[in-house]
């Protein structure tokens, strides 16, 4: 299939953004102004400025000479650059991959994209009523090559769209400017009376290249197709990324489920055929009014079944506001991972955390209750008891070490040790009592020391003596001293954990 691009060019990019945020502008003629080498150069005029032969490049004082009521405003370093950022990230609801030209273009790779929409022109229209709603005078157009299409972008007076493989014929007729060549190329070319692509085109390449140098026949064979040109897209291009533009703007919660249905399942039968599933995935919605809404999951476990992901989404699905109506969905798979389907005994079936019915159980779980998520918990090669287990980043995942059962351990361990006051006889007794947060609890059984202390090669802390007691009450603790007991210091009492 051959490639397609879009070049979108704004034609007042600067201007057009004040206007849209002082209205008043549009109907008088103003100007963007800089300090240069000590004077006020324009950098960019408005429409009426420039019918009144107010140029980029001039100086002020000889702007308002021209027009004495002319409006100056200071212009903003880098504008430009962040406008088209942001538009070219709202283009991403037309394809993937969206790049921006400095300093007044969009570049947009549509290859397999404008069918969706109906066909190229429909596409192209599409494009240039919703950046001229938004307050932008543009010009759109689309070809097999990025030059082609800035080509009759800046200068074609014919159609916008430039047929497969016809590239060279629009070109002809057109300024050697319409090449992107630098202005001292063009004057060159001008002076000696080449003043269409088509004086030079046909010329040996050698000879073009040693009177103007090697970048005037990339650039040719850029806008030719003959030579491949790369763009850098504003956002990360996501492999796994299905799109469903909607004829008419959906407003229902019902449309929004057919929609979140039919995506799903095209992006499922793709990752299945690569051996992929979903380990998150989020459902965008672009409004209307140019705002996106969007609602995301997560599984334990990779899965192209689009059943069960559609069981994580449809719980959120009340949290999108569809007003005044989404007009195209879009579902990305965010974090991807190898989905191996296992074969299936006659008489067995899988238990345990092999069992898909848990993982898709913890899933609904864990979508369903984010502010209380779900862990599992794998033993660690550590003594000390905060530093024993870790959070398992999945139900596959296989314990490095084996949990220590030969010891009772509280069913709920502290995060962090809370100090206590402590009666106990010297040096190694249990304690017979202690306070902790304001209450006295006296000790009826005890059992220890159990002595744990940190692995040698790490030897930071004191080590610990546990002690697990009973007070009268029958609730069960697990205290600990920090370090011996000596004349010179006391050593101090924490408590760490309950037992059950």
């Amino acid at each position: 299939m051959a490639q397609r691009f879009v070049t979108i060019w704004f034609r007042h990019l600067l201007t057009d953004w004040f206007i849209l945020r002082q209205p008043a502008l549009r109907h008088v003629p103003f100007v963007l102004s800089a300090p240069d080498h000590g004077r006020m150069m324009i950098t960019a005029a408005s429409h009426m400025a420039l019918l009144s032969g107010i140029e980029p490049g001039m100086v002020v004082a000889d702007a308002r000479a021209i027009i004495p009521s002319l409006e100056v405003i200071d212009d903003q370093p880098g504008l430009a650059d962040k406008l088209l950022k942001a538009i070219a990230e709202w283009c991403i609801r037309y394809t993937n991959i969206v790049a921006i030209d400095p300093p007044d273009g969009i570049i947009l790779n549509v290859t397999g994209c404008a069918h969706l929409w109906g066909g190229e022109m429909k596409y192209i229209k599409d494009i240039n009523q919703r950046l001229k709603s938004r307050g932008y005078d543009t010009r759109a157009t689309m070809a097999d090559t990025i030059g082609a299409a800035w080509a009759i972008a800046h200068y074609g007076n014919s159609s916008p769209i430039i047929e497969n493989g016809c590239q060279m014929e629009t070109l002809l007729p057109l300024p050697p400017s319409a090449l992107r060549l630098e202005s001292d190329t063009t004057d060159r070319l001008h002076k000696l009376g080449l003043h269409q692509i088509r004086h030079f085109i046909g010329m040996p390449r050698t000879a073009l290249r040693r009177r103007f140098g090697k970048e005037m026949i990339l650039k040719m064979d850029q806008a030719l197709g003959n030579e491949e040109e790369s763009i850098c897209s504003v956002e990360p291009i996501e492999p796994w990324r299905e799109r469903l533009p909607c004829p008419e703007p959906i407003v229902t919660a019902d449309g929004i489920e057919i929609a979140l249905n039919l995506l799903l399942d095209k992006i499922c039968k793709r990752l299945q055929q690569e051996g992929m599933g979903i380990r998150q995935a989020v459902f965008s919605g672009f409004r209307a009014d140019n705002k996106i809404v969007k609602i995301e999951i997560g599984t334990n476990r990779a899965t192209h079944n689009p059943k069960h992901l559609y069981k994580l989404f449809e719980d959120k699905i009340s949290t999108i506001e569809p007003e005044p109506g989404i007009e195209l969905f879009m579902m990305e798979a965010l974090k991807t991972d190898k989905c191996f389907s296992k074969q299936e005994k006659l008489w067995d079936t899988t238990t345990g955390l092999e069992d898909p019915g848990l993982s898709e159980l913890m899933d609904r779980l864990t979508n369903r209750f984010s502010n209380q998520p779900i862990y599992r918990f794998l033993p660690a090669e550590h003594w000390m008891p905060e530093k024993s287990f870790k959070e398992s980043i999945s139900l596959s995942e296989s314990p490095a070490t084996g949990w220590m059962i030969d010891r009772p351990r509280p069913v709920q361990l502290l995060p962090r040790p809370q100090p206590i006051e402590v009666t106990a006889p010297i040096p190694d007794y249990p304690p017979m009592n202690f306070r902790w947060q304001g209450k006295l609890h006296k000790i009826k059984k005890a059992d220890g020391p159990e002595r744990i202390e940190q692995e040698w090669w790490i030897r930071n802390g004191p080590l610990r003596d546990y002690y697990a007691v009973e007070d009268e009450e029958g609730q069960r603790y697990w205290l600990f001293r920090s370090g011996h007991y000596n004349e010179d210091r006391i050593p101090k009492w924490y408590l760490h954990g309950f037992f059950a």
